[in-house]
């Protein structure tokens, strides 16, 4: 369990389960990108594969290493990334498998990263196999929300809701993995992040080079191009949610560089130094402030299509 940081209830609640060797058939794994659901995921797929009785999982032995270097035959990911959404085809051909007996571990686990983006016809397949499962089938859903779910799917499972880290809990882990950079940048990623370390991370790794589409933004913004980020918009909607939102805070810490360009200071980027020398501080935080609506909504329930839309009309580039 120490992959796992903070969330001290879950993880004391887990340990116990697995030392009794309680474990669901069903695990819900809810919070935002970046609040630790994959690694969570692992960590009980290792605890069901393992075969070191007494501290499940070990970590050291055979299955759980294969677990943990995502090579386990028997752990199985249901997506098709290609896709926005996942189809009652994939679920179908996963409750095929799941008669399949485990090849070499003790369960067949199967993880759906994607869990929100099930059609109600994958929701209802899904279930079917939830309801009677063979004893070794075990299923670990992933969504950023529970409520996305049918009630039916929630019930028969057991919920695992992330929470953000302390500053604490998440600057310690920050200067761990980042001893280059200094404290005011890990602050400031802190912060941008809302508690949780993935996305901390996210904005210090991509900091160094900007997206594309970063690029593209601060050009349009900065030249006032509302053609320009028409065309720039009109793609991202069929990004998924674990995409998006990485990138609008990439488009917010470049409009927040800009405000600080504007007061005199120097800004990281060029990019926030074009916007900050071409846009008003009024007009940058009137577009940090529809930026920050945009990526709540899609925390929320808000279709990618829906709030790149919007940004259409709540950026401002007009001439």
């Amino acid at each position: 369990m120490e992959r796992l940081l903070g969330n001290e209830r879950l993880r004391s609640g887990l340990s116990a389960a697995f030392a009794a060797g309680r474990l669901s058939h069903c695990y819900l794994l809810a919070g935002p990108p970046g609040s630790g659901k994959h690694t969570l995921a692992l960590i009980l797929a290792a605890a069901m594969e393992c075969t070191e009785g007494a501290r499940r999982p070990c970590g050291v032995c055979p299955q759980c290493r294969k677990v943990l270097d995502g090579v386990h035959p028997d752990v199985v990911t249901v997506d098709d990334p290609a896709r926005k959404i996942i189809s009652v085809e994939l679920i179908r051909k996963a409750r095929a498998d799941v008669y399949i007996k485990p090849n070499e571990g003790l369960r067949k686990v199967y993880i759906i990263p994607r869990a929100m983006d099930m059609n109600a016809a994958a929701q209802n397949a899904l279930l079917k196999i939830m309801e009677e499962p063979p004893d070794y089938a075990a299923f670990l859903l992933l969504t950023d929300g529970a409520q996305r779910l049918l009630p039916t799917i929630r019930s028969r499972s057991v919920l695992l809701q992330l929470s953000p880290l302390s500053e604490r809990e998440g600057l310690a882990e920050l200067e761990r993995r980042f001893p280059q950079k200094d404290r005011a940048a890990l602050a400031a990623a802190w912060e941008r992040s809302e508690g949780f370390l993935g996305q901390a991370v996210l904005l210090l790794t991509e900091g160094e080079h900007l997206a594309p589409e970063t690029q593209s933004f601060s050009d349009c913004f900065a030249r006032r191009d509302r053609l320009g980020l028409t065309e720039l918009l009109v793609p991202l909607e069929r990004r998924k949610r674990e995409e998006l939102i990485p990138l609008l805070t990439q488009w917010i810490e470049v409009l927040s560089q800009a405000l600080a360009v504007r007061t005199g200071q120097p800004g990281r980027w060029e990019a926030a130094q074009r916007v900050g020398r071409s846009r008003t501080s009024a007009e940058s935080l009137r577009a940090l402030q529809s930026l920050g609506r945009a990526v709540e909504l899609l925390q929320g329930n808000a279709s990618p299509g829906a709030v790149c839309g919007a940004l259409q009309v709540w950026l401002d580039v007009s001439d």
